[in-house]
């Protein structure tokens, strides 16, 4: 397959964002939990790994081949030898991947085989009447693991301060070659078509009338959704939204200054962190969107991956780093365990990487979305939308807010913030659903 204007299109299109033998993929675990399928049915799907395969990921984090300490201060080289260290000792002593099983498993889980690939997903209906139903999609290098917060205080309001009337049905798919989902052996996974199987996924679940959210790749797939507006498709709830006016993706793409035009605080702030991240923050993207193959090692190594996997954005990054050493943040110790150790369980660090290869899509720029949409825009996102961008993007913005806090993994950090803002975006679309 000839690749996609390489310069640009990974510049624009690819920013994003133990197995029951024990062996060094013990990634081969999801194959041997799920059978495939090829009907339509829906399948009650339960997590388990084997004692083996947890003995083996110990065994190969203490056994980790460590680099030379960075010639730097900062992060500018990377992730610091310290930092993996702390990561290391705490992973291979303390952590209890059991605890993020026990909880996964008591939720209802389910297997559907869509468009020849097996499709898991959460889905958690309310006890409350008249509950809207939500699709909610992960990014990389996140996973389901993301969402666990919200889904008591989505599916249960009235337990957690909220109204009656604020209740959702939430449904979280994994993304194909990501977390339970099947890795697809065949070319064409794209956003586009994930978000085929998404509508294909709320219709065999029976509902007339939802919503959707995401961001990263969650994004990517949520605002194809809307490009494709299937009826039953009331809005979009967004909180990486791709908003970039024509001259500013231009001026990333080739390097250049900042466009003239940059008319508020806002916008200049937006794109001095766009231009950071373009400058210093795409190696992960650029490599995935060109060779995801050669990333061998990510499957053999634990710490390979999960030093991959933490230098995503800065911002979140440097979080990560102060919980390895010892400050309280939006995320603990066992978050970020829990989501690497997944990726290494189910054997989906290569398999991840191909949707930054498979994407034809300029990630940031303008989808031209007419059904509404609703954007939170987070300070340590990758950038922070402004509300000028957010109209000129979305001629149906029905809801905008700029949060004080929180960033690129919004739900795992900041769930309160993240929950009042899902609830904020949809109360106008409520009537509408119940008709």
């Amino acid at each position: 397959m000839k690749k996609k204007m390489i310069t640009q299109t990974i510049l624009t299109g690819a920013v994003a964002m133990l197995g029951a033998t024990g062996n060094a993929q013990g990634p081969a675990a999801n194959e041997k939990i799920v059978e495939p399928s090829v009907h339509s049915d829906i399948r009650p799907f339960k997590v388990h790994f084997s004692d083996e395969a947890l003995a083996d990921l110990r065994r190969r984090v203490l056994a980790t081949n460590w680099p030379s300490r960075e010639t730097v201060t900062d992060l500018t080289q990377g992730l610091q030898l310290g930092t993996m260290k702390k990561l290391a000792t705490y992973w291979a002593t303390e952590y209890n991947w059991r605890k993020i099983e026990a909880r996964l498993n008591a939720l209802p889980e389910f297997i559907t085989n869509i468009d020849g690939v097996d499709i898991h997903f959460i889905q958690v209906r309310s006890k409350h009447k008249n509950a809207l139903p939500i699709i909610i999609t992960h990014g990389w290098p996140g996973s389901i693991i993301e969402q666990l917060k919200v889904i008591g205080p989505l599916t249960d309001p009235t337990a957690y301060g909220a109204k009656e009337e604020d209740a959702f049905d939430v449904v979280i798919p994994s993304l194909p070659g990501h977390g339970f989902s099947g890795k697809p052996a065949e070319l064409g996974w794209d956003p586009v078509r994930i978000a085929h199987a998404w509508i294909e996924l709320m219709k065999r679940l029976g509902y007339t009338k939802y919503v959707a959210q995401g961001g990263d790749w969650g994004d990517a797939v949520t605002e194809q959704m809307a490009v494709i507006a299937p009826p039953e498709l009331l809005g979009i709830h967004t909180n990486m939204a791709a908003t970039l006016p024509p001259e500013v993706s231009k001026a990333l793409a080739t390097g250049g200054p900042a466009p003239e035009g940059l008319s508020t605080p806002d916008e200049q702030h937006a794109w001095e962190q766009l231009d950071y991240f373009w400058k210093h923050g795409l190696g992960y993207a650029t490599e995935m969107a060109n060779r995801p193959q050669t990333l061998y090692g990510l499957q053999d190594s634990p710490i390979g991956l999960a030093a991959w996997m933490l230098d995503h954005d800065i911002r979140s990054t440097e979080l990560i780093t102060r919980v390895f050493d010892g400050h309280a943040e939006g995320l603990s110790k066992d978050d970020v365990l829990d989501n690497i150790t997944l990726y290494w369980l189910t054997g989906t660090a290569v398999s991840s990487a191909r949707l930054y290869w498979e994407n034809k899509l300029a990630f940031f720029d303008i989808k031209h979305i007419t059904i509404p949409v609703a954007v939170s825009a987070f300070p340590d996102e990758i950038y922070q939308v402004p509300q000028t961008w957010a109209e000129k993007a979305f001629p149906h913005l029905i809801h905008y807010n700029k949060l004080p806090r929180g960033g690129h993994f919004a739900a795992w950090e900041q769930p309160q913030e993240f929950c009042d803002e899902i609830r904020a975006s949809f109360k106008s679309l409520r009537v509408q659903a119940n008709q």
